[in-house]
């Protein structure tokens, strides 16, 4: 099955370079182009795209509010979007994630990163791994607004297991690393976190990861 990819990025020469780069591979086709976050949400929303890659700073709009208008909670067919970034950009990415945003991606990654990054993300899978996740969200927890609205009732149906999983998954654990930690088998952890997910009505772990930290089933570290 063909991936299809919107760009958006104010940037000519990058949207040409993502182009050349995906357009090489044989189960990936670009979709269109934005070079701002209003063109952008238009444009998602006429094609359809399997995944965006998404700038942060673009005029007119950007990326975040984009990603959130595409993405956001209560959309009833969002969009999987990756953002773009570059390492002084880092604190964006909370504010992204908790906007939709399926993961991340560095500017000035390796072509083979971009296109698994696509792969990745059009698989339903989020994009950054457990300890990246956690390094992030403790780095930048201080700069996550308050939910809106009090998220203990949603926690209240999970089940003890089901509450270790997610406390496991928000302090960097992989699924292998929770089943060694619960003595239970990986399909088992597989299966807790897919329940964890539906229950909750998140997307992937990375929203569990955030959700947790907004519950205060977690802190973040100090420092």
């Amino acid at each position: 099955m063909t991936i299809r990819v919107l760009i958006a990025d104010d940037q000519s020469l990058v949207r040409a370079g993502f182009r050349m780069i995906l357009d090489a591979e044989p189960d990936i086709e670009i979709a269109g182009e934005a070079p701002d976050g209003e063109q952008a949400v238009a444009a998602a929303r006429s094609l359809r795209p399997d995944v965006v890659l998404m700038d942060v700073r673009m005029p007119v709009m950007d990326g975040i509010e984009a990603t959130r208008r595409l993405a956001g909670p209560g959309r009833a067919d969002p969009v999987k979007v990756v953002i773009l970034t570059t390492f002084d950009l880092d604190e964006y990415v909370v504010e992204a994630l908790r906007a939709g945003a399926s993961g991340f991606l560095l500017k000035d990654a390796p072509p083979d990163d971009l296109v698994e990054a696509v792969r990745v993300v059009a698989d339903g899978n989020a994009l950054l791994a457990p300890s990246v996740t956690r390094k992030l969200l403790d780095k930048f927890a201080q700069r996550l607004p308050a939910p809106s609205a009090d998220p203990a009732p949603r926690l209240a149906g999970l089940t003890e297991r089901e509450t270790e999983v997610l406390t496991l998954m928000a302090r960097g654990l992989s699924n292998a690393e929770i089943a060694a930690s619960l003595f239970v088998g990986e399909a088992t952890v597989k299966t807790h976190v897919s329940r964890v997910l539906m229950k909750l009505g998140l997307r992937d772990r990375v929203h569990a990861v955030i959700f947790a930290f907004e519950s205060g089933l977690i802190r973040p570290a100090s420092g």
